[in-house]
């Protein structure tokens, strides 16, 4: 496994468009803090920014590698392997090297700009967290539909859909709930539906440490009242934690059921 893993890892490292990845980053970053020299309102922006990029570019690099590693994960399945080692060392190998880029990519300018003597470090450290949390669950994702559906056009078209699903549907389908049924308490139903999104629970869990209450929404006003800022990240962090671990084991799952 570790050396799939470490072969996928450089793979990815020397491949152009890592560093077309990590340089969008880069570049967005210095942009921002050209613009305005607060890093509280950088972290604000990026926020917005990250928090939907992050799935989309995980989603797309993820299912891209899948389809282009086909035929050498065919080569490796026909060797004396454990699809667990196989389909683990491939996943952590772009999983690893999609979180490098992004952390150099928005860490670096970060650094040079002053975060590390800023009040504002704990935002910047758990936004670099949440982005790559983000990248690790889409990019999961996207080995699931690529596993799933052998056609690269309908595995790309679905993975777009599945980000658009998270990042835009999924709130337009909430407003509209909360909308038809207003005249019912909510709150409890609210925080249910919010676990099923996770860039959503990424982006209440970010302007919950910020207390930026007025960005949060009415799920994140919702999870201050009902569980506090310290009770509700812990929640949050265990319900991203599971979003990381059960499409992990579905995606051995489907590994060992497959057939090549």
């Amino acid at each position: 496994m570790l050396q799939i893993l470490k072969y996928s890892f450089f793979d990815m490292i020397r491949n152009r468009w890592t560093f077309v990845y990590m340089g969008f980053f880069l570049i967005l970053t210095v942009a921002l803090f050209l613009l305005s020299n607060d890093i509280t309102k950088v972290v604000l922006s990026m926020t917005n920014i990250i928090l939907y990029l992050t799935p989309l570019l995980g989603i797309l690099f993820g299912s891209m590698y899948y389809y282009n590693s086909e035929e050498f994960i065919e080569l490796l399945l026909a060797q004396p392997l454990s699809r667990n080692a196989v389909f683990t060392g491939l996943y952590l190998g772009i999983a690893s090297s999609l979180s490098i880029s992004l952390i150099l990519g928005v860490g670096l300018p970060m650094l040079f700009f002053g975060a590390l003597s800023s009040p504002e470090l704990p935002a910047v450290v758990l936004l670099l967290f949440l982005s790559v949390v983000l990248s690790i669950i889409f990019s999961l994702l996207s080995f699931i539909i690529a596993m799933k559906f052998k056609n690269r056009i309908k595995g790309f078209g679905i993975s777009i859909f599945t980000w658009l699903f998270f990042a835009i549907i999924y709130d337009g389908i909430f407003l509209l709930i909360l909308l038809l049924f207003k005249d019912y308490p909510l709150e409890k139903a609210t925080l249910g539906l919010t676990v099923f999104n996770p860039i959503d629970l990424s982006r209440i869990l970010l302007l919950l440490n910020l207390d930026e209450s007025a960005m949060m929404g009415y799920t994140g006003a919702v999870l201050q009242k009902f569980l506090g800022s310290q009770l509700g990240t812990y929640m949050i962090l265990i319900t991203l934690a599971l979003w990381i671990i059960i499409p992990f084991l579905y995606i051995l799952r489907i590994g060992k059921k497959k057939d090549i």
